[in-house]
């Protein structure tokens, strides 16, 4: 079991940054990929950022040289930097973690809101 604690979430305008952090209750080294989903309003989850055990990084085309995800495996944390704002990032955004102990487990945040006004 993994437990996931969101935090960073807020309220900024067009071309603003915001800072997530998720803190996990366990060692982050050995989990298979640990990073970022967002839901924005009436729309499914999407995949926003990942890191996986050997460092490598996904983003997707939406978000890519905007966001920048990053872990402290002494921490057990997991942060994303988030830049250049756009109202189209309105969304709540969930902490993940998978793949430990098997390929099929995954573990969530609680979620935070993040909101870029026009």
């Amino acid at each position: 079991q993994v437990q996931l604690v969101d935090s960073g979430g807020g309220e900024v305008q067009n071309g603003g940054s915001l800072r997530l952090s998720c803190v996990a209750s366990r060692s982050i080294f050995d989990i298979k990929s640990i990073g970022w989903y967002r839901q924005p309003p009436d729309h499914g989850r999407e995949l926003v950022a990942a890191i996986r055990k050997d460092d490598s990084t996904y983003y997707p085309d939406a978000v890519k040289g905007r966001f920048s995800i990053s872990r402290d495996t002494a921490k057990n944390t997991v942060s994303l930097q988030m830049d250049s704002l756009k109202p189209e990032d309105t969304a709540i955004y969930f902490c993940y973690a998978s793949g430990w102990p098997t390929d099929g487990d995954i573990y969530w945040g609680q979620g935070v809101q993040v909101t870029v006004s026009s």
